[in-house]
């Protein structure tokens, strides 16, 4: 063989090799529709709700949901997507308020979207939607059930969890329970690597449930700040940001000026790289016989152009719909150093 093509070939041979162990070595995400790898230029909603059912844990009967008019319903909201192209879709209705995976899968299916579901348990309004036995449960009880699912499948199906979603009453001194919730999330990442997402809001209860990470040995960032939007002094996200940790500004299906400003905060400061953005929009509710729905756009109508017009790039808006919500949700284990 000519030397000069030998050398050619051992050149195209090397770049293959790489070009696979950068495949392999590629995020992974879990989807109601199995594990995929990781494409980081697709748009992502990172906190929506498909179905919500306030009634409490121990009333709430998914059985007797209509799967047909659900979808029926919601179909539109999706269809509406396709124009802004979202291909991942977070679903962060937890277990016992209406997580319903099968319905979660139909829809995925319907609608070509990734739909992503959670486990995990959500203690807000004084444990209305914790049942009963996970209340004598210890933390590391609670997370062999969350592993399990991760493992095993949700309900005795195939589909599997692609984050942990918690939830605690917004104080410094976490309930009990509350902290049980964030030690059994803990664990549960330890050996599955999914992204934590707890219902916090206020961030005086955001530094309890970092200490307990931080105590178990898991890095800040492994965990997402929801609902920092109610956290009224923006300094705070600066610390959170220091630590790690994902801030996630997730209202925008009712109001956008005080994002507009606090998104500002974020790029004079050099943290918009730790910020996730999301509507929390949706819900529909089995216990209503009219819904009133609301859609998952105003990112793309509302909050998009009005960033553009403060001097946004499309490489920002990129790294706020795409490049961060592929790194918050891939999964990998995070350890605290």
């Amino acid at each position: 063989m000519n030397k000069i093509v030998k050398i050619n070939c051992i050149f195209l041979l090397l770049i293959m090799g790489s070009e696979c162990t950068l495949s392999e070595k590629r995020p992974l995400i879990e989807d109601v529709q199995g594990t995929h790898k990781l494409i980081s230029d697709k748009i992502w909603l990172t906190h929506e709700h498909i179905l919500v059912d306030f009634i409490g844990a121990d009333s709430i009967q998914p059985d007797t949901w209509n799967h047909d008019s659900i979808i029926k319903e919601v179909i539109p909201y999706f269809e509406e997507l396709k124009e802004f192209k979202v291909s991942y879709f977070v679903d962060a209705t937890p277990n016992y308020l209406g997580r319903d995976v099968l319905l979660l899968e139909k829809i995925a299916k319907k609608t070509g979207v990734r739909i992503i579901t959670n486990t995990g348990l959500y203690g807000v309004s004084n444990n209305k939607f914790i049942p009963q036995y996970a209340q004598e449960m210890t933390a590391e009880d609670l997370a062999e059930m969350w592993i399990d699912e991760y493992k095993y499948g949700i309900h005795q199906t195939s589909i599997k969890p692609g984050f942990i979603k918690i939830g605690v009453d917004n104080s410094d001194s976490l309930h009990p329970m509350h902290q049980k919730l964030v030690k059994a999330a803990a664990l549960t990442h330890l050996k599955t690597g999914l992204t934590i997402a707890s219902h916090t809001g206020k961030a005086v209860g955001l530094w309890p449930q970092l200490n307990i990470l931080k105590e178990i040995g898991v890095s800040p960032e492994s965990f997402i700040w929801v609902h920092a939007q109610a956290e009224e002094n923006n300094e705070s996200y600066l610390k959170a940001a220091e630590m790690g940790c994902w801030i996630s500004l997730d209202g925008l299906g009712w109001e956008l000026e005080k994002y507009i400003e606090k998104i500002l905060f974020a790029k004079r400061n050099g943290i918009l790289d730790r910020i996730l953005i999301s509507h929390d929009a949706g819900w529909y509710d089995p216990q209503k016989e009219i819904q009133t729905i609301k859609p998952f756009t105003n990112i793309f109508k509302q909050l998009c152009p009005e960033l553009k017009s403060h001097g946004f790039t499309d490489d920002e808006i990129r790294l706020l719909m795409s490049v961060n919500p592929s790194k918050a949700f891939s999964i990998e284990i995070r350890k605290h150093p």
